[in-house]
């Protein structure tokens, strides 16, 4: 069974699929410890109260960025530009990640 930490990488270009900002795409800021929760910069936004402190001196109200599950997630190919699937293939010592749409590398994963 393949982990899903591997299958989406902080950096990659990713397509939402469910939710409230179900048809836009954004790039991964965070992957959680498990790879199931993932921040994507600018989506899925939400509304903290802060009190003031050193960081935030004013106090107020700030935008976060709230993680979304793995499985309401697509990487966009960068070769073909599709949403799509990541498979994997074993190149001698090398695991990679493919798209499967159109059989391109995506990168190499670190084993």
């Amino acid at each position: 069974m393949t982990i899903l930490r591997d299958k989406i990488k902080v950096g990659d270009t990713v397509l939402i699929e469910k939710g409230k900002d179900a048809p836009k795409a954004g790039k991964v800021a965070k992957v959680g410890n498990s790879g199931e929760r993932i921040i994507v910069e600018g989506l899925n936004q939400y509304k903290k109260h802060i009190k003031p402190s050193k960081k935030y001196p004013q106090g107020g109200i700030i935008d976060l960025s709230a993680p979304i599950f793995a499985s309401n997630l697509r990487v966009i190919c960068p070769s073909c530009k599709a949403a799509t699937r990541v498979g994997f293939k074993n190149e001698g010592r090398d695991k990679r990640r493919v798209c499967k749409k159109c059989s391109e590398v995506i990168d190499a994963v670190k084993k």
